[in-house]
């Protein structure tokens, strides 16, 4: 399997921006994708924002395993770091936000108040990979559409501030990656849920790693997709690649059938999985 790396320069320039900027917010709006809760934290993020509030918006939650999303939830209010889960069509808003924010805001707010100082909007930072959702989640929280919003990684290739009413303004930052993955087990999960773009990586190496993972899953509707049998998954994951190439009508074009694959998975057409379980990485880093 080829190594994976994608880090083109706007990110450079972007992780040098969250540098200048992070002494103007008062919180983090870490954005991470909920079937790679850990995976899709950027390490960079982490060392320059460690002393500002975050809050973790697990995003795509309606394409993760729902058992699992709960777990994850439950593993970030034990380890003090408050976490929501969101989708495209959960409805929510800054209210909800500011409910989760405004006690790990106040005892700043309340020394504020006491020195004197005008009241002012609360400013937040929004962080995430690429293709993560950050946009969508901005545009609900300023209840317009003022950031761009595509289903691939790299739209959003500035930054700029979004105001929500007199309360709250957000800045917003293109998705960024880091230099250099920690391990290929990390980038094969980012590429696998859109975090890369589809140029920096084999597809057919992701679709085996699909393969892989799915194996010790759920596999009821990936079988009934691709119209497998029992015995089907005896088979190795490059036969079971030809196997599924085949039943799906594409002969042997396993180009076309890893790319089929990987688009199933994200959308959630083989069924809702979570690949990083909650505590574990930490523990193997």
């Amino acid at each position: 399997m080829a190594q994976i790396q994608w880090f083109p320069g706007h990110m450079a320039k972007a992780i040098r921006q969250f540098e200048e900027n992070i002494s103007l917010v008062d919180i983090v709006f870490e954005v991470i994708d909920a079937r790679i809760p850990y995976s899709s934290q950027n390490p960079e993020i982490k060392r320059i924002s460690s002393a500002k509030p975050h809050l973790y918006i697990l995003t795509k939650k309606d394409l993760a395993d729902p058992n699992m999303t709960n777990k994850w939830l439950e593993f970030f209010n034990q380890t003090d770091n408050p976490a929501i889960a969101v989708d495209a069509k959960t409805k929510f808003g800054i209210n909800n936000v500011l409910k989760t924010i405004m006690p790990i805001l106040k005892p700043k707010l309340d020394h504020e108040k006491q020195k004197g100082m005008k009241k002012r909007p609360i400013r937040a930072i929004s962080i995430g990979v690429p293709n993560v959702g950050k946009s969508t989640v901005l545009n609900r929280l300023v209840n317009r559409r003022a950031a761009q919003v595509g289903n691939r990684p790299g739209v959003t290739k500035g930054q700029q501030w979004l105001k929500s009413g007199e309360k709250f303004e957000l800045l917003d930052t293109p998705g960024i990656l880091w230099p250099k993955f920690q391990s290929q087990e990390v980038a094969n999960k980012l590429a696998l849920t859109g975090a890369i773009k589809n140029t920096a990586y084999h597809a057919d190496d992701i679709a085996l790693y699909a393969l892989k993972m799915i194996r010790g899953l759920n596999t009821n509707q990936f079988a009934k997709r691709y119209r497998l049998t029992e015995d089907d998954f005896n088979l190795s994951d490059v036969d079971l690649l030809m196997k599924i190439t085949k039943n799906v009508g594409m002969r042997d074009d396993f180009e076309r059938g890893s790319q089929r694959i990987i688009q199933d998975f994200r959308s959630a057409k083989i069924g809702r999985f979570t690949l990083d379980i909650p505590g574990l990485e930490r523990n193997n880093d």
